[in-house]
């Protein structure tokens, strides 16, 4: 799991370098084409009156995100981009993980009803340990204290099943602190680019519209992508801990059904 994680993470560094870095022959052939279609646009647009046409052949959304990318800075847009790879990784390993533990929870519990009533203790452990996830986790645990006192069972299922759901909370804690640092750092390449700006005002001398917008731009832009990456995480980890809020639910409903079992029998 964890060799997959960094495979994925060079993958997309990959890519990101890809991005960053000039393609000569590449854009050389998307801007060549793209200025034929602009110009066969531009004469149908004037036909028709109509400019939306004109602004749909300005590029791809590729190009478009290459170019932003380069002009917000290699520094400052590298980050960013770090940090939305390293959260990416941490979030997939998570969907992955809890994914693989979901079972059909109250289809086990009757099983294992079924297999302590034929053919004894043995048969649920077996069944327990064959099954993945934390539900027969917590269910394996109560099972090897079947002959303690009902309170001793249930409150080792409570605190196997804390350990449970630390397991499924691992790694959390590095994707709300990429959620964070995006945005802060698209702050930080801001502020340092209006500062820039500033300096370039200073040594021309003069306030000019065009080296105010230029600056300005180049500041913002990093901001945009640090907002952008946040979102994209914040929505990862979101569905993450809705999958373990269920599978805590899931956890909670079986340790209940399973002390009734115990009671029963003893």
């Amino acid at each position: 799991m964890k060799k997959t994680i960094i495979l994925f993470g060079f993958v997309l560094l990959a890519v990101g370098i890809a991005m960053a870095e000039p393609a000569v022959a590449t854009d050389s052939v998307v801007t060549s084409a793209d200025s034929v279609t602009s110009a066969l646009l531009d004469d149908a647009a004037l036909e028709l009156g109509d400019t939306t046409m004109v602004d749909a052949a300005s590029g791809s959304a590729y190009s478009q995100l290459k170019t932003k990318f380069v002009e917000g800075g290699a520094g400052f847009m590298s980050l960013v981009a770090l940090c939305l790879i390293i959260g990416l990784s941490f979030c997939i390993e998570r969907i992955i993980y809890l994914s693989m533990s979901e079972i059909n929870a109250k289809k086990f519990m009757q099983d294992i009803e079924k297999a302590l009533a034929s053919e004894g203790v043995e048969k649920a452990k077996e069944l327990c340990r064959n099954t993945r996830g934390p539900v027969a986790s917590i269910c394996y645990q109560g099972l090897l204290r079947i002959k303690e006192p009902a309170e001793s069972i249930e409150r080792s299922i409570s605190s196997y099943a804390t350990v449970q759901i630390g397991n499924m909370e691992k790694g959390c804690s590095w994707i709300t602190l990429c959620i964070a640092m995006a945005p802060s750092l698209g702050f930080l390449g801001t502020v340092i680019g209006m500062v820039m700006a500033f300096d370039q005002i200073q040594s021309a001398g003069d306030i000019s519209p065009t080296i105010v917008a230029a600056g300005m731009k180049v500041a913002l832009i990093t901001t945009i992508f640090g907002i952008i990456t946040a979102l994209i995480l914040q929505l990862f980890y979101n569905y993450i801990l809705s999958k373990i809020d269920h599978l805590t639910a899931q956890m909670e409903e079986s340790a209940i059904t399973f002390m009734d079992f115990i009671k029963s029998e003893k």
